[in-house]
């Protein structure tokens, strides 16, 4: 009975240390426009530990959440146009946002 609990509030400790871990990691917003605004579908934040993707509503587009690191964003585009790649995008967890500015989209 003695091991037991030993062996249960081990556990709960562990738990609430992984928990509070989780918990203090920071992240942030990556925003940014893209034009013409009207031929750009979804963006992707890609990192060699992460892939993130977010709608474009009217040329504008956000992501959240986003773990410190170096992305590349990309921009699937609509015909006549060819996706477009914005690399070495860095996310510091120190800046709540990283605006990337504006993207165009070039013709195929």
């Amino acid at each position: 009975m003695k091991n037991t609990r030993l062996a249960l509030g081990a556990l709960v400790i562990s738990a609430g240390m992984l928990f509070s871990f989780n918990a203090f990691q920071k992240t942030a917003t990556v925003k940014g426009t893209v034009t013409p605004a009207d031929k750009a579908k979804t963006a992707w934040a890609v990192s060699p530990n992460d892939t993130l993707h977010a709608d474009i509503k009217n040329g504008v587009f956000e992501f959240d959440d986003v773990k410190a690191g170096t992305y590349s964003i990309i921009i699937e585009a609509q015909e006549p146009y060819a996706n477009t790649r914005k690399k070495d995008v860095v996310v510091s967890a120190d800046a709540p946002v990283t605006d990337v500015g504006e993207i165009k989209l070039q013709p195929k």
